[in-house]
């Protein structure tokens, strides 16, 4: 078994009120230093069996079509680990 996780992240171009209201909160808590904040999702799947090619093409098709909006988001697709 391994898992394999999609992390969708809006496009730069996109405006993220979220990872802006986190920003300016930083400084009122006491954390400085902070230039910019995205806020996105991440999401881990375990999957049965080998991650070999066709299973990658599968999920990059799935993460496509169903995890994220490719209008306003990227992703990217990475296998964490292998049992």
């Amino acid at each position: 078994m391994a898992r394999v996780v999609v992390d969708v992240m809006l496009k730069p171009e996109i405006l993220d009120p979220q990872g802006q209201a986190v920003q300016r909160a930083l400084p009122r808590l006491g954390f400085e230093g902070i230039a910019d904040v995205r806020q996105g999702k991440r999401f881990e799947l375990e999957v049965e069996g080998p991650v070999d090619d066709a299973a990658l093409a599968r999920i990059n098709e799935m993460a496509e079509t169903f995890l994220a909006n490719t209008v306003i988001e990227d992703f990217v697709v990475k296998v964490e680990e292998e049992k």
